[in-house]
């Protein structure tokens, strides 16, 4: 086999040598079709726009551009607005309703794929139509290809992974609305999946496809206890996922022996399609569970999941954006073991996937499949306001025609009926694959705070709390979790950061002057304008809140009892909703603030 550094590169040329024995047939072909969609990617593109304005020519949106059947690019882009989700409501809106007619797209509108934001605010409803199921299986079928490149012998084992459903909701009109990944898991593609033995889970379709995700996370993990010696990755969708499983085990490990010891199902577990394919696997085994219980007694975690799981290989979670900050704590329970992040997809579209997925977090780049979708990018530069005027339309750039180190915001148009619709999410091209441009994820659009003339986004918060982070370090703490909000019923108002800390040592805690000083430290980080209104007393000195362990579980608890999907939540970085701002305020055993204020002078630039 190979070397992972050159094997990627090698898969057009020596096709045959790459694949060898170790190969199967299956992936040569999966290898051999990124290579031609990478190297044809402006055609490709073309083609793919060509199909998408070809067969919706007779919607009611694009009749409103008069395009005439037009489906070349120059027509498009001169005709064509770039929209937000807000410009397209009031067609989806009718779509909910119950219009059938062809609306956004000549195919009718099997269902709609729900956001994942979880703060205030009503869920965005994504249109989508069946055959975007064969897209995005065909993403997923050139994942483990892929992955076995880097890590041999996966289909000697199984993948313990924590998947959950939701249970959708309707439209007034009668379609399902339900977030992407449970409209995937209770699919036929994913149910009747053809066996593949790279790709075995320790999970049964019965646990995943529970619609209660207490029981459903007791039964899988159950499940990759009994199986411990086969797992050979861990995984989650999303790195914060996985911490939730980690936390669960740790509150429920006693039970957990007690089934396994006895060869008896917790009678809490009442789902009788979980309950019967339970019986199939749970058997006796007071050995394992003596194991589980002296493992999950002890009060140190370190390395939790390679003691528990000995042949895990690798982390498959996303970590990358606002996961970033879970690393070090994955870190803590994995023994360091490598975390993979796959693919890049979301609600609108699944986009694409990481070529060297064993690649460490920060260098982490996704390469877009130009068949799923037509994409274009808006070029993004926080200094040149790409809002602040609608008489200019904004240029847009081709897959092809990117340049390597500039950021863009993402556009796409798909075969569901979205044109040129900003996702929302900005990107930065760090290099190519063959013609492919391969990228970052940098951030997502939206600003989190707002005082006065300041703005604050997710990346750079997530920045200043991992340089004021340093600060624990000597007292072995770290910050496991955080969100924050814009106080303004004070004059001045100030940024509130609500922190939960890992304390390894009770006695050796960060004290209340260590905690002002990462106050201190994160406004240092922040940007000129944040400092300027800080000196010039129209912002207020930043808090932290310290709450609770085990808060921001419960701050998900309450975001799932309100529909959020297990699979794609994800921590607000900035909250309003008064419940959730409630349920915080109870949780906090301390607060700090900063006692000085930032440097800034006039000719300071960040």
């Amino acid at each position: 086999m190979i070397s992972p550094s050159s094997s990627i590169m090698a898969v057009d040329s020596t096709l045959s040598s790459v694949v060898g024995a170790s190969f199967s047939e299956k992936d040569a072909k999966a290898l051999q079709f990124i290579e031609e969609m990478t190297k044809n990617v402006d055609s490709v593109q073309e083609r793919i726009l060509g199909e998408i304005l070809s067969r919706n020519a007779d919607t009611e949106y694009l009749k409103r551009f008069q395009l005439n059947g037009a489906t070349d690019r120059d027509t498009f882009k001169s005709k064509v607005p770039v929209v937000t989700y807000e410009d397209l409501q009031p067609e989806i809106q009718r779509i909910a309703n119950g219009d059938k007619s062809p609306i956004l797209s000549s195919h009718p509108i099997s269902e709609f794929l729900t956001s994942s934001g979880t703060s205030a605010g009503e869920r965005k409803l994504m249109p989508t139509i069946h055959e975007e199921l064969n897209r995005r299986q065909l993403l997923y079928s050139l994942l483990m290809p892929v992955m076995n490149l880097y890590v041999p012998g996966l289909d000697k084992g199984k993948g313990l992974y924590f998947l959950f459903i939701k249970a959708e909701t309707k439209t007034p009109g009668g379609l399902l609305a339900r977030p992407v990944l449970t409209s995937y898991y209770k699919s036929d593609h994913f149910k009747s999946r053809p066996y593949d033995p790279f790709n075995v889970y320790t999970s049964p379709n019965e646990t995943i496809l529970c619609p209660d995700s207490i029981q459903s996370m007791y039964a899988q993990m159950l499940c990759g206890l009994i199986m411990r010696e086969e797992v050979l990755r861990v995984g989650a969708v999303f790195a914060s996922g996985l911490l939730k499983a980690i936390r669960f085990l740790q509150l429920n490990w006693k039970q957990f022996a007690h089934d396994i010891e006895t060869g008896t199902l917790n009678p809490k577990v009442t789902d009788p399609s979980v309950r019967e394919c339970m019986s199939k696997i749970l058997k006796p085994n007071p050995e394992l569970a003596a194991f589980i219980t002296k493992e999950c007694s002890e009060e140190n975690w370190e390395c939790i999941i390679t003691r528990i799981w000995p042949n895990t290989k690798y982390l498959d979670v996303i970590v990358t954006g606002a996961m970033a900050q879970y690393i070090p704590t994955l870190e803590y329970y994995s023994g360091g073991l490598p975390m993979a992040c796959t693919m890049y997809a979301s609600s609108e579209c699944y986009f694409g996937l990481n070529l060297k997925p064993m690649c460490k977090p920060s260098e982490v780049s996704y390469t877009i499949m130009p068949n799923m979708a037509y994409f274009e990018f808006l070029p993004h530069d926080d200094s040149s306001a790409q809002d602040s005027s609608r008489d200019s339309p904004p240029r847009l750039v081709d897959l092809a025609d990117l340049e390597v180190g500039k950021e863009y915001e993402l556009i796409v148009t798909t075969y569901a009926g979205l044109c040129r619709y900003r996702v929302g999410d900005i990107l930065r091209v760090t290099g190519f694959h063959n013609a492919a441009p391969q990228f970052r994820f940098i951030r997502r659009k939206n600003v989190l705070l707002s005082i006065d003339s300041d703005k604050t986004d997710e990346s750079e918060l997530q920045q200043a709390i991992e340089n004021a982070s340093v600060l624990l370090k000597e007292f072995n703490t770290s910050v496991v979790e955080y969100t924050s909000y814009a106080d303004t019923k004070q004059i001045p108002g100030h940024y509130v950061i609500y922190w939960e800390l890992f304390v390894k040592d009770a006695a050796n805690a960060p004290t209340d002057e260590v905690l002002s000083q990462c106050c201190f430290q994160m406004e240092e980080s922040l940007n000129a304008v944040y400092r300027q209104c800080r000196v010039a007393d129209s912002i207020g000195p930043l808090e932290i809140r310290v709450v609770k362990n085990g808060t921001f579980e419960e701050l998900m608890d309450y975001a799932i009892s309100r529909g959020a999907s297990i699979n794609q939540y994800k921590v607000p970085r900035c909250v309003s909703f008064t419940p959730i701002m409630e349920l915080l305020d109870s949780r906090v055993v301390s607060k700090h603030f900063s006692r000085a204020l930032p440097h800034w002078t006039p000719d300071r630039r960040r």
